[in-house]
């Protein structure tokens, strides 16, 4: 009996514990609970070790800070929006709510002096980037979750190696988790060639400083200070549909030149202060850019090391905004309860909400989690698609003709509260316009779910879907 009630007062312990220090995430709490009933000890460990809440760091937000000169120079040179009224799109005059939220985030205004490419797939982003690093004059900056020693790998490694011995500053971040595969000698090539490369938070530091569950999943590129990368796209043989089990990768980045590159410099500056301890203020690094034309485009970015959850805020007032449509391409679809509710509330009212999410994954569990939510969405009204060229990676959002948002993060929680992440907003109608083409596009490579079809599912089907929805705040 002795045993048996100290295993019960454990146990007992053990969930009033996850109550207390996660009250304020009910999911997450039914989750990590449902692993305790399941692994009682090792559970707890599990939760020791990856569910440290970042935020309450207080060391880990001092590190975030700028230099505060990178913040003065960026907002001297940048043509600021600041009231609906600058705004070159029509539908803001009427969307002084949507606007004061976005211009309510003072790390990343809206600029007014841009250029926004939009690139649909992996050969056109990297045939841009590497033809922006070719043109190198001063320094290259990139930040990637993975990059991978394979045949893309070796040519940005070459390419990055040549530049360097050119006498171009390179530096470059890979996440520690993301890059696991990344072999140390691809790693030794770089640094004898002179360039500066910093992991973020290998794994060992990051499990035994409790920090594992919080990867830097940024996707960036900013060449010379005046034309960036972001996007959906790491480096690596699969994005240029080499993943023998994948097949064809559909992904989306942006080309930007203009103001927007200083804020996105300025998020590799933090990071590059937050990885190697070193403060870049080299004027050069935000020069003056010679962009004329007056596309709009702000750079939001969001961490656990923030007070908000500056993305996940940004979605969810643009899908309240939306008046006609809310297009949506996402490879991991595993919304919070206010997107929820968000989007089946805007089907009801007569929105034309259409969600594309993968036919073929690159995790099972992800994709049950993902159509655990189908049935209560389809009810609504809301059409969901199953990509069937290939594999659906790109990170979209399109709503009416108000915005579209392109970035690094996935329509999931994981996303929203747990990694780093990076997005641009897009209001002008030359990149929103490609934006929808290709969506257009994707849904006649797409196979729409019907309710008959969901709701004929096997019993198996819907009962691993609801323990995946149960754990989907993990995932």
């Amino acid at each position: 009996m002795f045993w048996l009630t100290l295993a019960l007062f454990i146990f007992i312990f053990q969930i009033a514990t996850i109550l207390i220090l996660e009250f304020r995430r009910p999911a997450k709490s039914v989750a990590w609970i449902l692993i305790m009933f399941v692994l009682p000890v090792i559970g707890f460990v599990m939760y020791y070790f990856l569910a440290k809440e970042y935020r309450n760091r207080h060391k880990i937000r001092k590190r975030g800070i700028p230099p505060e000169e990178v913040r003065l120079t960026a907002l001297r040179r940048s043509k600021l929006v600041h009231r609906p009224s600058d705004m070159n799109n029509g539908e803001f005059q009427h969307q002084e709510r949507l606007f004061h939220l976005l211009h309510h985030f003072t790390d990343s205004p809206i600029t007014g002096c841009n250029k926004a490419e939009i690139l649909t797939d992996g050969q056109a982003t990297f045939d841009a980037i590497i033809a922006a690093i070719e043109k190198a004059e001063h320094h290259v900056h990139m930040e990637y979750y993975t990059i991978r020693h394979d045949e893309i790998g070796c040519k940005f490694k070459d390419l990055l190696i040549r530049k360097a011995k050119q006498g171009i500053k390179v530096r470059l971040i890979y996440d520690g988790v993301g890059s696991y595969e990344l072999s140390s000698e691809y790693i030794r090539e770089l640094k004898q060639a002179g360039i500066e490369t910093e992991c973020f938070l290998t794994p060992r530091i990051a499990f035994f400083d409790k920090r594992i569950n919080y990867r830097n999943h940024r996707k960036i590129a900013i060449v010379d200070g005046t034309v960036g990368f972001i996007g959906g796209i790491n480096i690596g043989d699969e994005y240029l549909g080499k993943n023998p089990k994948l097949g064809f990768w559909r992904d989306t980045h942006v080309r930007l030149e203009g103001d927007s590159v200083y804020y996105l410099q300025e998020v590799f500056l933090k990071d590059w202060w937050f990885t190697a301890r070193e403060k870049l203020s080299d004027p050069e690094y935000l020069p003056q850019h010679h962009c004329s034309t007056d596309e709009q485009v702000q750079i939001v970015s969001s961490g656990p090391n923030s007070g908000l959850e500056e993305i996940l805020e940004c979605v969810f007032a643009a899908l309240a905004a939306a008046k006609k449509r809310i297009y949506i391409a996402t490879p991991y679809f595993i919304p919070d309860e206010s997107l929820l509710m968000a989007l089946r509330t805007a089907a009801l009212s007569g929105v034309d909400v259409r969600i594309i999410i993968p036919g073929v994954s690159d995790s099972k569990l992800v994709l049950a989690a993902s159509l655990s939510y189908v049935e209560e969405l389809m009810s609504a009204g809301v059409r969901i698609y199953r990509y069937g060229k290939g594999f659906m990676h790109a990170k979209v959002l399109l709503v009416d003709h108000l915005l579209a948002s392109v970035g690094t993060a996935n329509m999931d929680l994981r996303s929203f509260y747990s990694n780093f992440e990076i997005n641009a907003l897009l209001f002008d109608p030359r990149p929103m316009k490609k934006i929808e083409e290709d969506f257009i596009e994707d849904l006649a490579n797409s196979h729409e779910l019907t309710l008959h079809e969901i709701r004929s599912r096997p019993l198996r089907s819907r009962f691993g879907q609801v323990v995946a929805r149960m754990l989907s705040p993990l995932l």
